[in-house]
């Protein structure tokens, strides 16, 4: 079995998958430097980096293999860049459809609520 088919077989957690969220990235970073970073441990779909003042410092970063970006996370955990330790996470869309669940949901029951003449008692 060769390195790169290393682990092929095994079965990865649920939270595992292609797309990666990094935080406590440096704000001065290029995209280059992302790839170079990022494209030691397998091929890069892409990488989209926060440039609004709420998402800087953060990023996706997409791998063509599952395997290639389980790898990433467990090897640039903590990784020092230009003086900050990265956060590498595996991105989990239900957490974020979760939290827009909740808001719709709210507001689906405060207008019920104005409909009825419910107070908050």
């Amino acid at each position: 079995m060769s390195a790169s088919n290393k682990g092929r077989g095994a079965r990865l957690p649920p939270e595992v998958n292609r797309v990666l969220f990094v935080r406590n990235l440096p704000f001065k970073i290029t995209a280059e430097e992302m790839y170079e970073v990022f494209g030691k441990y397998g091929s890069v779909r892409q990488i989209r980096i926060g440039n609004s003042t709420d998402t800087r410092g953060t990023a996706f970063v997409v791998y063509d293999d599952i395997f290639d970006a389980k790898n990433a996370c467990e090897h640039l955990q903590g990784f020092n860049i230009l003086g900050r330790y990265l956060i590498v996470l595996y991105y989990q869309q239900n957490k974020v459809t979760k939290k827009m669940n909740l808001h719709k949901k709210e507001e689906e029951l405060k207008e019920l609520k104005t409909r009825y003449g419910v107070g908050d008692d």
